[in-house]
């Protein structure tokens, strides 16, 4: 394998179940070493979610974020404040001093989130951050990625869903029968055309069920914003998503094509340190 990766970087890693997403990003993210060959320049302010953060300990979640914190250099003050900032933009249920040994999957997940980013990273290695989350999490780890591309920073994930990529990833890497090679990122060619379906709760009594929209081909992102839910969806499994919303008990508001939903973020400085595996 060869892959680098550069500030600014937003970079995806592919590939099927077993084929060695975890392992590459381990290695990037320097908790294991590689059989052979070398990887240079990893910068000091790195932050790892793993793809199972299994947390049985009786602290509560921002004890444990203060711990973590002071680890890493911060104040108990500025671990403790940072650490519940992060929390309630997350919006963990229970709030910040629910006992880590309670939390649900998705809960603990915004934990490990919360962890990874106490201090500023500059290389933000993701393996599956977006399993569990729930919708209004999802838009919020977008804003993180978001802000630490902005920064400087690089980021890589992985993910199973050719939305999820499509919509965070700026290029990408596949792994295929133990070869990584680079392939044309989302953002190379023309964006897949999106449309947003903003969904309200109908007049009554009537409660929609609940709805795993990432589940459903080509959602992009589902996010509240005050009484509604705005679902982005990829134009050509729009009409499966509508129907979805319909059969759960959702009222459509509006439905609108979205050309400038792949526009690029803001274009950042690549003269920090990058990291490359060889």
């Amino acid at each position: 394998m060869d892959m680098a990766v550069s500030a600014g970087d937003v970079v995806a890693v592919v590939g099927t179940n077993g084929s060695g997403k975890s392992t590459l990003l381990r290695i990037l993210a320097g908790l294991s070493r590689p059989t052979s060959g070398t990887v240079s320049g990893r910068p000091s302010a790195v932050g790892y979610v793993p793809d199972r953060f299994t947390a049985h300990e009786r602290m509560s979640s921002v004890s444990y974020l203060t711990h973590m914190g002071r680890i890493r250099g911060m104040s108990t003050s500025a671990a403790r404040a940072r650490g519940g900032d992060l929390l309630a933009r997350l919006a963990l249920v229970g709030g910040p001093d629910a006992p880590l040994r309670t939390l649900s999957k998705g809960n603990a997940q915004k934990v490990a989130l919360a962890q990874a980013l106490l201090v500023r990273p500059d290389l933000l290695v993701l393996d599956e951050p977006w399993s569990g989350l729930d919708a209004s999490a999802h838009g919020v780890l977008g804003e993180f990625i978001d802000d630490v591309a902005a920064h400087g920073g690089a980021v890589v994930f992985t993910d199973h869903r050719e939305a999820i990529t499509e919509t965070h990833a700026r290029s990408a890497y596949a792994i295929t029968d133990g070869r990584v090679t680079r392939r044309g990122g989302p953002r190379a060619g023309a964006p897949a055309p999106m449309v947003e379906l903003v969904l309200t709760v109908p007049a009554g009594d009537t409660v929609p069920a609940e709805v795993d929209w990432y589940a459903l081909p080509g959602v992009a992102d589902a996010a509240r914003r005050g009484r509604y839910l705005v679902v982005r969806v990829t134009r050509e499994h729009s009409d499966t998503a509508l129907l979805t919303a319909l059969q759960h008990g959702w009222s459509v508001d509006a439905v609108t094509s979205r050309a400038d939903a792949h526009t690029s973020r803001a274009d950042t400085s690549r003269t920090d340190a990058g990291s490359a595996a060889r």
